[in-house]
């Protein structure tokens, strides 16, 4: 890559990096033994199941043993939106600890969707969505977890929004590091989408703590205007904590219709990413299941050729 990658931007790219910083907690159990591990390892992300997670179909409670029996897959990361009302319910959460454990699956993160703002306009509001964010980093910390994943969604022009979720973020950031928790962001839509953009929020939050979840499917700036993916995820990869591989479909010989996976696998591995690559299928045509197992064999596929 021929950006200039300076020292803290090293710190937080990649699990290597954060072991030999001594930071290896914001990378999560990935850092042990990297030399013994595949280039990357697949998780499982629970939004994978929403359809039948909303309906009732599956219980937040055997996310995780599903992942490992069906799919042979031994670490999770969690959304909020199916445990809501259970991020202060100690007991609730050492029951999603201990199916965890019965099953060998380890927790990644937690995904954390209407909590407001981080970057709102109001700063009472910005505020209250920082304060309301710490619940998650405490369920995150009580569970294994190294991270909670969040949004940057602000208003306003682009350099006030640059300012004011970076602002959010930061305050966020440094109850997370108190707690060894990771505060990672998705690009999920708006300037967040926007890769220079999350980049430069990044930058000005400045702490190790905080970095990035790309994901490869969400670049939708609104008003029918698209960011280039490939160029989005070369972006926001030296901040990378984690890795959305976002699936939608597949053709007759496996490969994801919409997202030219061995082209943005490259850009993960050339920016020095060694750790968990998420499966986050939302596709229609296939069943929630066949879509994981999909999307796994060309992760797997694609690893094995680039390494």
């Amino acid at each position: 890559m021929t950006r200039r990658t300076d020292r803290r931007g090293f710190l937080v790219q990649s699990a290597g990096a954060a072991a030999g910083a001594g930071l290896a907690w914001l990378a999560g159990p990935e850092a042990k033994a990297a030399s013994a591990r595949p280039w990357f390892t697949v998780s499982l992300a629970q939004w994978s199941f929403h359809k039948a997670l909303f309906a009732g179909k599956m219980d937040n409670l055997d996310f995780a043993k599903t992942a490992k029996t069906e799919f042979g897959i031994d670490a999770v990361e969690y959304v909020n939106q199916f445990f809501k009302d259970k991020a202060r319910d100690r007991k609730y959460l050492a029951e999603m600890r201990t199916r965890c454990r019965d099953a060998g699956v380890h927790s990644r993160l937690i995904m954390c969707d209407g909590e407001g703002a981080l970057g709102d306009a109001d700063p009472v509001m910005r505020r209250s969505a920082v304060e309301n964010h710490y619940k998650w980093v405490e369920a995150a910390k009580f569970l294994g977890c190294f991270a909670i994943r969040v949004n940057a969604a602000s208003s306003g022009s682009y350099d006030e929004q640059l300012e004011r979720a970076a602002d959010g973020l930061r305050r966020l950031a440094e109850f997370g590091r108190q707690r060894r928790i990771a505060v990672i962001v998705e690009n999920h839509g708006g300037l967040s989408s926007n890769g220079q953009w999350l980049s430069a929020v990044i930058k000005k939050v400045s702490l190790p703590n905080c970095g990035t979840l790309p994901d490869f499917g969400n670049f939708d700036l609104g008003g029918g205007k698209q960011y280039d993916r490939y160029k989005g995820v070369a972006e926001l990869m030296p901040f990378a904590k984690a890795v959305s591989a976002k699936s939608l479909d597949f053709d007759a010989a496996g490969n994801e219709t919409t997202i030219d996976y061995p082209r943005m696998m490259k850009i993960v591995k050339d920016a020095g990413f060694r750790s968990y690559v998420g499966i986050e299928y939302e596709g229609e045509r296939l069943a929630e299941p066949d879509g994981v197992r999909a999307t796994k064999a060309l992760l797997e596929r694609v690893r094995a050729e680039l390494a």
